[in-house]
């Protein structure tokens, strides 16, 4: 299991369109969150960073998406080398994970290219006119350090926007695994970041 970090998208950076399938068959877009803070979250339903997170994520955006904030997981990994991830096992998955946000498939990748992914999950939250404010880690703990899962680094960002105020200037990066990128199609903002 190779350990890879968030680019670390610049903050102010304004969130890349997006129009893709969710698991309950219908479109969603970026415009669909207009005037609301929207985390975006590139995930899949087979790693292991994301799934030691999992139960905490389904909690987590429930008791925000009640406070405002808008929730959004894209799975972007290649199905030909992972077809663990492809869209009938992601609806299983967010059923099964209780996940009551948009989890769409980003098919061509170019969503995730968009947004300088790199790492499931890697993590972005926009404030309600979608400038990056914030793009990090859910929190310290990764499979097997012993540390709970809590989410409060995200959580403490969300809060932070939905009181009107900045997130903490320092930022950890997110880690996980390397997107699964299609063969010859790894971006060129990927090819070389260290793995962690």
């Amino acid at each position: 299991m190779v350990k890879t970090a968030s680019t670390m998208l610049p903050l102010g950076t304004q969130a890349p369109d997006f129009s893709l399938p969710n698991v309950d068959g219908n479109t969603v877009t970026r415009q669909d969150f207009a005037g609301r803070p929207l985390v975006v979250i590139f995930m899949c339903n087979h790693c292991p960073f994301v799934v030691h997170i999992r139960e905490a994520l389904a909690k987590f955006a429930t008791e925000y998406a009640e406070r405002g904030l808008a929730v959004v997981g894209i799975s972007s990994n290649d199905v030909g080398s992972h077809p663990q991830d492809g869209p009938e096992e992601m609806k299983q998955e967010a059923q099964d994970a209780g996940y009551q946000f948009p989890y769409l498939y980003d098919a061509t990748q170019e969503t995730a290219i968009a947004y300088r992914a790199a790492c499931t999950p890697d993590i972005f939250l926009f404030d309600a006119d979608h400038a990056l404010v914030y793009r990090g880690q859910f929190d310290s703990s990764r499979p097997g350090n012993g540390v709970a899962v809590t989410g409060e680094d995200l959580r403490a960002a969300c809060d932070a926007v939905l009181q009107g105020q900045a997130p903490a200037g320092s930022q950890t990066p997110s880690i996980g695994c390397n997107i699964k990128w299609r063969a010859g199609a790894e971006p060129d903002y990927f090819t070389g970041l260290p793995a962690v």
